[in-house]
């Protein structure tokens, strides 16, 4: 029996906002939390532009496991606490078996490593904190979501770069498909704003002065950001048996790889994964109301994407409405497509598109409704979200309502 999988909860924050409510109300509105960078130490890096989270929310995290968790840790289990809040659900020694999470991660924990280096090459600190290791490896932030909400179903870290967030959802829709849980906490979660990443990132001159404009003729580049974003899924029969309140259905997913580039973008592996999602989901091009596009800002992605879609949706390319949302929340990387996923659940709560905001200059090549600056109002019964990393690693998700 093919069990279908359905979210019953959302939980975020990034710089548009320190919940989902808030973080979707901006996101909706087309504003931006791009700007200057001010809480991170950037030491000669001073003056460069993200979408920082300005403050934490208030939590009750005990204090033995906050010193536990570098900042990648700390957001994905503020955000999972929340969407297991909206869920209604708790687990205990009967059901915890049955529970489980999958968080992607574009990195480590950054703000912890570049602590540890700067105290040995620099201070000539000659031991480092005796929890290092484990607050930095990648694999951190599930362990840290489990201990928090004590699940002890599957439980491992997903990494795959900018579709870090699209692979764990994948992967946490498979357990359940497959009987092997009935909940599992997924989504993505990443704090980019170190020194060193800042400086690699710099090298690879794909890094906007500004702000990010996606599929405008004008734009220079992607702007990082931070954040988490995380999703409770269940099976539909878990959660039609406890009344849950269901969001959005997960209707398929499509995976694929370019082997083409390690850094540039193809045409056939983003429209191979939408096809296979497609598929997945037993849905028509003409089905699509709405596409999240990965949408980075930068000049070869959005015209390769736009590329993809026209190849895969043909003349519906032109009549489904596509927005980049990281045009608000800026690429926070292995949190990106998590967000995007809230996005999408709330496209189809409300019939609403969230705007690309930023949006001035008309591009031939990008020449899709991409919803340009102001939301729009339409029925949204099925929205669609793409994640497309370096690596060539696709992952695409479809959502339905239900």
């Amino acid at each position: 029996m093919d069990r279908r999988v359905v979210i019953t909860g959302v939980g975020g924050l990034c710089g548009l906002g320190t919940d989902a409510a808030s973080m979707w109300k901006e996101m909706r509105e087309g504003r931006s939390a791009i700007g200057p960078i001010a809480n991170s130490e950037l030491h000669d890096l001073e003056g460069m532009t993200g979408a920082e989270i300005k403050a934490l929310p208030q939590h009750d995290i005990n204090r033995k496991q906050f010193v536990s968790m570098a900042r990648f840790s700390l957001l994905a289990v503020l955000a999972a606490r929340e969407a297991m809040r909206q869920a209604g659900l708790s687990c205990d020694e009967r059901n915890a078996h049955r529970f489980g999470a999958t968080v992607g991660v574009g990195g480590l924990g950054w703000d912890v490593m570049e602590e540890t280096y700067r105290a040995l090459l620099l201070d000539g600190a000659r031991r480092v904190g005796i929890l290092a290791v484990p607050k930095t490896m990648p694999s951190a932030a599930a362990g840290q979501v489990s201990l928090s909400l004590g699940l002890r179903g599957p439980v491992f870290g997903v990494t795959s770069a900018c579709a870090s967030a699209n692979h764990a959802i994948a992967s946490a829709v498979d357990q359940i498909k497959l009987g092997r849980a009935d909940v599992m906490v997924s989504g993505g979660s990443d704090a980019p704003f170190a020194w060193g990443v800042l400086k690699a990132w710099e090298a690879m001159r794909v890094l906007s002065p500004d702000t990010c404009r996606p599929f405008s003729a004008d734009r220079k580049g992607l702007v990082l950001g931070e954040g988490a974003g995380m999703a409770v899924l269940e099976s539909y029969e878990h959660a039609t048996r406890r009344s849950a309140t269901i969001l959005a259905e997960i209707a398929g997913v499509g995976l694929s790889a370019d082997a083409f580039h390690i850094a540039a973008p193809s045409v056939e592996g983003p429209a191979s994964a939408m096809r296979a999602c497609l598929a997945d989901a037993g849905l028509n091009a003409e089905d699509v109301d709405y596409l999240n596009a990965h949408g980075t800002g930068t000049k070869s992605n959005d015209q390769t994407e736009t590329a993809a879609i026209k190849r895969v949706f043909g003349n519906h390319a032109y009549s489904m409405s596509i927005s980049s949302t990281k045009s608000t929340h800026a690429h926070c990387l292995g949190a990106a497509s998590a967000l995007e996923m809230i996005a999408c659940v709330m496209a189809i709560q409300e019939d609403v598109v969230p705007p690309t905001a930023n949006y001035r200059e008309p591009d031939p090549a990008c020449d899709l409704d991409i919803t340009p600056n102001v939301p729009r109002e339409r029925k949204v019964r099925v929205a669609m979200s793409n994640a497309f990393a370096m690596g060539g690693t696709n992952a695409v998700l479809a959502f339905r309502q239900v």
